[in-house]
C-alpha cells in the first residue's frame, strides 16, 4: 500500500470532465463524468468534487469544457463570445464562497481566455488553450503538494502522533494532499507513529475519505468522533495538529472546515502545535483579516438525518422481476413516510440505491455553517510549497 495507489481525484478524457463522486466514497467506487459546465458546478455544489485545491482545479476545467461545447456554436471569439466566457466563469468562480482556491482557479485561467481572444484565436483554438491551461493547473498543484509536504515533513523528527480534520488529502486536490500530503511525507521518512482522524460532523469528511485514504496510503491511524480529541490530546497521544485551510488571510486568520476552531483551542490548552498546510493559491491577501469571509451555510438536512448508499444484488427471481420493473423507465423514487427518502436505479448487473434518512424532530431548528475561523493567535505555522512560515511572513507570500 502506497500513496498512489490513492486514485487521481479527476481527470480529463473522451472530452469529458471525469470526477471520483466522493459522496459515495468509500464503499462506492464511482465515477461522475461532466459533459457540460453546469454539470461541474452541481458536483462542486453537491460534494462530489470537495477541498479548496480540488474544486479550484474543477472550475478550470469547467470554464475549459464550457469553451469546447457551448463555446463552438460561437461563429467567432468575438466580443459576444467573450462577454458569455465571462458569465461563465463568474458562475463557476461562485459555485462555492469560501474556499479561494475555486475564484482563484477560474481566474487565473480567464487571462489565459483574454489572452487567447486577444491573439484573434478561432473558439475551437481558444477551448484548447483553456484545456492546457486547466491540465497545467492540476500540473502545478500537485507539484505544490509534494514540495509543501516535503517542508512540512522536515518539522517533524521520529516517532510523531498527528491529528487531522476533514479531509486534506489526495481528494481534496489534484493529488498527493495538503495536511495530509504532510503526512504522506513524513510517513515515507519513517517519521509517523499514528494519526488520529476526527470523523468530521456533518458531512464525515474525515471518517469517510481520510480515514479510506490513510488505509490505502498504509499509514497506521485511528478514527475518533470529533468530540473525542480533547481526551486524546490530555492523554498525551498527539505530538502535532494538522489541518488543511479554505482561505488564509492577509494577518493569517484562517477559514477551514467547521470544528477546526475548537481544534485549535484545545491544542493552545494543551501546548500542543497547531499547523495549517495550504499552497499559496489558498491565501488571499485582498482580506486584511477573517471578518470579511463569507462562511457557507449547507443544507439543514446534513444534519436532520443521514445518506447511504449502496448496491441491491436480488438473490431470488422474484426479487430480480420486481426491481427491473421498478426501474424499467428509470430511476425510481420510492415513497416514504417521515421524510425519509429512497432512489433505485439499474446499475451494470445490479441496483444502485440512494437514501436520506431523517433522525431528528420534525420542524427543528437548524444552523449548518460548513466552516469555521482559526484566529491567527492559534497558529503555531503555515505550511506551503514555498516554505513554512509564520503569519507575519504571509504578505510577502
Amino acid at each position: 500500500m502506497a500513496v498512489n495507489d490513492i486514485p487521481r481525484t479527476l481527470w480529463w478524457e473522451d472530452n469529458a470532465l471525469h470526477l471520483i463522486d466522493q459522496t459515495r466514497l468509500p464503499l462506492q467506487g464511482d465515477v461522475l463524468v461532466c459533459n457540460t459546465y453546469e454539470g461541474v458546478m452541481l458536483a462542486i455544489q453537491s460534494l462530489a468534487v470537495r477541498g479548496a485545491p480540488a474544486i479550484g482545479i474543477a472550475g478550470a476545467f469547467g470554464l475549459a469544457l464550457w469553451a469546447l461545447t457551448e463555446g463552438l456554436s460561437f461563429p467567432d471569439s468575438g466580443a459576444d463570445y467573450l462577454a458569455r466566457a465571462h458569465e461563465v466563469a463568474e458562475q463557476l468562480a461562485s459555485a462555492r464562497p469560501t474556499a479561494v482556491n475555486l475564484s482563484w482557479a477560474v481566474h487565473k485561467l480567464c487571462e489565459t481566455l483574454d489572452a487567447a481572444v486577444a491573439e484573434g484565436l478561432d473558439p475551437q483554438a481558444v477551448g484548447e488553450r483553456l484545456l492546457d491551461g486547466a491540465r497545467q493547473q492540476a500540473a502545478d498543484d500537485e507539484a505544490a503538494n509534494r514540495a509543501l509536504g516535503a517542508a512540512g515533513a522536515a518539522l517533524f523528527s521520529a516517532p510523531t502522533k498527528f491529528l487531522t480534520h476533514c479531509n486534506a488529502g489526495s481528494l481534496a486536490t489534484a493529488f498527493y494532499g495538503t495536511a495530509l500530503g504532510v503526512i504522506y511525507a513524513a510517513h515515507e521518512q519513517e517519521k509517523v507513529e499514528h494519526v488520529w482522524v476526527d470523523e468530521t460532523r456533518p458531512v464525515n469528511q474525515g471518517s469517510r475519505l481520510t480515514a479510506w485514504e490513510l488505509l490505502v496510503a498504509g499509514v497506521p491511524s485511528t478514527l475518533i468522533c470529533d468530540n473525542m480529541a480533547a481526551t486524546v490530546m490530555r492523554e498525551g497521544w498527539v505530538d502535532a495538529v494538522i489541518v488543511g485551510a479554505d482561505r488564509i488571510c492577509a494577518n493569517g486568520d484562517t477559514a477551514n472546515k467547521i470544528g477546526t476552531l475548537g481544534l485549535a483551542v484545545l491544542a493552545k490548552e494543551f501546548d500542543i502545535p497547531f499547523y495549517v498546510a495550504a499552497p499559496t493559491s489558498t491565501i488571499d491577501l485582498s482580506l486584511p483579516d477573517g471578518s470579511g469571509i463569507v462562511i457557507e451555510e449547507r443544507d439543514p438536512r446534513e444534519i436532520e438525518g443521514f445518506t447511504a448508499s449502496g448496491q441491491l444484488d436480488p438473490n431470488t427471481p422474484a426479487i430480480a422481476v420486481a426491481l427491473d420493473k421498478m426501474t424499467a423507465e428509470g430511476a425510481a423514487d420510492l415513497p416514504l413516510t417521515k421524510g425519509h427518502r429512497l432512489n433505485i436505479a439499474r446499475k451494470g448487473g445490479g441496483y444502485a440505491f440512494d437514501g436520506w434518512f431523517k433522525n431528528t424532530p420534525s420542524h427543528v431548528q437548524v444552523f449548518n455553517p460548513a466552516f469555521d475561523l482559526t484566529p491567527a493567535t492559534y497558529i503555531r505555522a503555515y505550511i506551503t510549497e514555498k516554505g513554512v512560515v509564520t503569519a507575519a511572513d504571509i504578505p510577502s507570500l
